[in-house]
């Protein structure tokens, strides 16, 4: 067995950033990811979201790229909430997401940051926030 440890902050969005996550929804959803995950041995350390986006600070699994975790967790959860009728329109995650490395240093900060999620977008918009992070890690295009 190979032993990796990547840390992994992803955020992905709702299909043109519909607010489909409002309460009770988004508790919802994250338990069930959080369940998902953990049937497919996916580490998820922290999850939260707001109206129309989610965080997870998650591990990266050995025999997985960023890509296939993703799909497992974000494509498998938008079958679960239509095949669930979770919302009442038909329910799609946006096609791109923002994924980052995390070092361990950084843990506790990032996970503080998924916590507080509502709190935070009381100031930032998703939109500001997407800008805010690819702008920190060099990218400065949207890539909505």
């Amino acid at each position: 067995m190979s032993y990796i440890k990547i840390w992994i902050h992803a955020v992905w969005g709702t299909k043109n950033r519909l607010p489909l996550l409002k309460e009770p929804v988004l508790s919802q959803v994250c338990k069930h990811i959080l369940d998902n995950a953990k049937e497919k041995g996916i580490y998820i350390n922290t999850i939260n979201g707001y109206d129309e986006h989610l965080h997870i600070l998650m591990l990266l699994k050995h025999d997985c790229s960023i890509s296939k975790q993703m799909q497992l967790l974000n494509g498998e959860s938008a079958f679960w909430i239509n095949k669930n009728s979770v919302t009442k329109a038909n329910f799609e995650w946006a096609d791109k997401y923002f994924a980052a490395s995390v070092s361990d240093d950084k843990i506790d900060k990032v996970r503080a940051y998924i916590c507080n999620q509502q709190e935070h977008h009381k100031r930032y918009t998703f939109a500001e926030e997407y800008k805010l992070f690819l702008r920190g890690i060099g990218y400065e295009n949207d890539l909505g």
